[in-house]
């Protein structure tokens, strides 16, 4: 009888053992299923198969037999459970990035010497929820348009000219930290289950930003929102992956 199939299961399951193992910073001898279980609240992709991982941990045992001179094979899976598993481990140890699943797109900015009119007309323009701001090449905030209606009805309510704050008005100059703690930034190498975890754990977040190493001051690569969960699941779908 022919193993074949047998050798692509298990060598797929010793890599997502050995995957599990680095997340939870298991010891050598931690059983498959309890270190599955106790990923689940570490990473999204083990809490979305949680159900078949603990299944193939049984099927395992079932399949190779361990003697004195190694590993055995005693069955043989089908097909369809080989490459689910192999599909699994490459969400698991090879995750499609971010960027994979959101082709660059035009990002609407302004620069932070520029009037917030600017900021206004940019808004009617694109419409977008949120700017980046720009000093010298330096991403140095975002502007939000909740946020901005809110400045503008704190100068309506005190009688200020709202014409004379959105014209000599910078829009560096309204940029504060309450409304950028809404926004979190991540690197390139960020995946499409890292946004999902982003926003789920973080129910307040507008927006997660993209930049090369993640740090705040770098170019935006990608501007990700709540909206686009129905592209990133098209995405994951055409990758047979289950989707959200």
């Amino acid at each position: 009888m022919e193993y074949g199939n047998a050798a692509r299961f298990l060598k797929s399951y010793n890599r997502i053992e050995s995957q599990l193992k680095i997340l939870y910073n298991a010891r050598p001898t931690q059983n498959f299923t309890d270190l599955v279980k106790r990923c689940t609240d570490r990473n999204l992709t083990v809490r979305r198969y949680e159900n078949e991982l603990v299944d193939y941990g049984k099927l395992r045992n079932a399949i190779v037999h361990r003697t004195a001179g190694g590993e055995l094979f005693i069955a043989n899976p089908c097909d369809d459970v080989v490459n689910n598993i192999e599909f699994i481990e490459k969400q698991l140890c090879n995750p499609p990035l971010a960027t994979d699943a959101l082709k660059a797109r035009k990002i609407a900015s302004v620069f932070a010497d520029k009037p917030l009119l600017t900021a206004v007309e940019a808004f009617s323009e694109h419409k977008q929820k949120t700017l980046l701001v720009y000093d010298h090449g330096k991403m140095a905030g975002v502007i939000n348009c909740y946020f901005l209606y809110e400045e503008i009805a704190k100068r309506v309510k005190a009688g200020e000219n709202v014409s004379e704050f959105l014209k000599n008005t910078a829009c560096g100059e309204i940029l504060g930290e309450s409304i950028s703690e809404r926004y979190l930034i991540l690197p390139c190498t960020a995946t499409v289950f890292d946004l999902f975890e982003a926003f789920e754990k973080d129910k307040a977040l507008f927006a997660v930003i993209v930049t090369k190493n993640g740090k705040a001051g770098e170019k935006a690569l990608l501007m990700v929102t709540p909206s686009d969960f129905p592209l990133i699941n098209r995405y994951l779908e055409n990758l047979n992956v289950k989707s959200f």
